[in-house]
């Protein structure tokens, strides 16, 4: 049999490094430019754009001309479906053997049992994608008005362009102050959304198709009382994955727009009144977890706000989304675990369900190995820059590698050494640093014994 050149981590993790390159020679073409662009700043945008992060180095409006722009778009767009595609992909190939990636696989979200079915989910994938994003742009340009115009911006493209930014959980923007511009800082519809499209695409494709298979069920049991046909198949739609992840987002949106609406009333929220204060409380506790637009000067926040935020970059999207982090499940796995030793049992369990051990195993590599690799972004920019105070350098690499895109204000001031080096983190933290040892680590096969177990002490 002849061996095989490459696994589909290496694949995954070879797909996006391309994409970069080729976005990076792409936004070096003069028709792409209002002015010259080093090939750092080049390379960091192609960066950003393809994982999907939203830190910039220059401004996205003033220094690309429309053809540039449009480039970033499809940068995004690209980075996005590739995401979500391969995703499904990789979580196919390695179910149930060393895969450390996605715990929901194509199985348990589609039930597709059989590789023919595969390309039927990536169709289905890049349809949804289009389709939300078409309603998503839609909504956008019902929310704006001519205020578009005065900026030299086309109403259209605008639309277009941050309906793919926000569901792709980019964070681009075309205006030059992203959303805290003071053309649309007060437009409380705008606001909510393009948040609502994040939010959604943050919640992952397998989560996606269970909401809409969910609710074409609920229209159908309507259909059939109206018709008087009776619906006795209740499907399982809403399968355990989709339960603790979208329970997990629900709680942790919510607990965390209080903090904001609270942490910041008298502050960066003071200049909004009533609905609007908690609009851009919303948004502002949203954002981090997932695209990384700035409804508020970020630089401006309490210290205590900071902090938690960068909590909420760390959590991150759902898995087998265009979001970053460790993921929700993952959080949620270690709560619960938590839970359970707290109470003295052995097993975790949630929703009359066991959380298997190698799910554990997984989200507890997850937590340590995104721990380990932004700790080592700290210390490469704290080298390179020794003055930058260290909360902003902190800021700035677990943004990088949640691919969330949010700056303090650091981010155009990078010297050359430390945009490499977030440049490296938002790479890294898009395909994931498991990814890259299971693409180039090789897989020990399982042997026919085990050995006797042990306890250690460990508090």
């Amino acid at each position: 049999m002849k061996k095989r050149l490459y696994n589909p981590a290496q694949l995954f993790v070879f797909s996006f490094f391309m994409l970069i390159v080729a976005g990076t020679l792409l936004l070096k073409l003069p028709f792409a430019l209002h002015r010259p662009l080093a090939w750092t700043d080049a390379l960091f945008t192609s960066t950003s754009a393809v994982c999907v992060t939203g830190l910039v180095v220059v401004d996205t409006a003033s220094h690309f001309t429309f053809w540039g722009q449009l480039i970033i778009m499809l940068l995004i767009q690209a980075g996005g479906i590739g995401i979500l595609s391969f995703a499904g992909l990789f979580s196919y190939f390695l179910k149930g053997g060393s895969s450390y990636e996605d715990q929901l696989t194509i199985g348990g979200f589609s039930n597709t049992k059989q590789m023919s079915e595969v390309f039927d989910l990536l169709k289905h994938t890049v349809l949804i994608t289009f389709g939300i994003e078409l309603v998503g742009a839609l909504a956008i340009y019902s929310s704006i008005g001519d205020e578009m115009s005065a900026l030299g911006i086309k109403k259209v493209f605008f639309s277009l362009f941050h309906a793919v930014s926000s569901f792709c959980n980019a964070g681009f923007s075309l205006l030059p102050d992203g959303l805290m511009n003071e053309t649309v800082v007060f437009n409380y519809n705008l606001q909510l959304v393009i948040a609502l499209i994040y939010i959604f695409g943050g919640l992952g494709f397998p989560i996606v198709v269970n909401i809409l298979t969910y609710l074409k069920h609920i229209i159908n049991r309507l259909i059939g009382k109206w018709t008087s046909k009776k619906d006795l198949y209740r499907p399982w739609v809403l399968n355990i994955n989709s339960k603790i992840n979208l329970v997990t987002t629900v709680a942790i949106s919510g607990i965390a727009t209080l903090i904001i609406f609270f942490n910041e009333y008298s502050h960066v929220l003071s200049e909004h009144r009533g609905i609007g204060k908690l609009v851009i409380a919303f948004t502002t506790a949203t954002t981090p977890r997932t695209a990384g637009f700035n409804s508020v000067d970020f630089g401006a926040l309490q210290f205590s706000s900071v902090l938690f935020i960068i909590l909420l970059m760390w959590i991150g999207a759902s898995p087998n989304s265009t979001g970053g982090g460790i993921k929700t499940s993952t959080f949620a796995v270690a709560i619960l675990n938590v839970l359970s030793l707290a109470r003295g049992k052995d097993r975790t369990e949630v929703f009359r369900r066991e959380i298997s051990g190698i799910s554990q195993q997984r989200a507890f590599a997850t937590m340590f190995l995104s721990l380990m690799t932004i700790g080592m972004g700290v210390f490469a920019i704290s080298f390179f820059e020794p003055q930058r105070p260290l909360v902003d350098i902190a800021f700035e690499c677990f943004s990088a590698y949640s691919t969330v895109g949010l700056s303090l204000g650091a981010t155009p001031e990078l010297a050359l050494g430390s945009k490499i080096v977030i440049i490296f983190l938002m790479f890294i933290g898009r395909v994931t640093t498991l990814s890259v040892l299971i693409a180039f680590i090789k897989k020990t096969r399982y042997t026919h014994y085990r050995y006797a177990q042990e306890e250690l002490t460990v508090y």
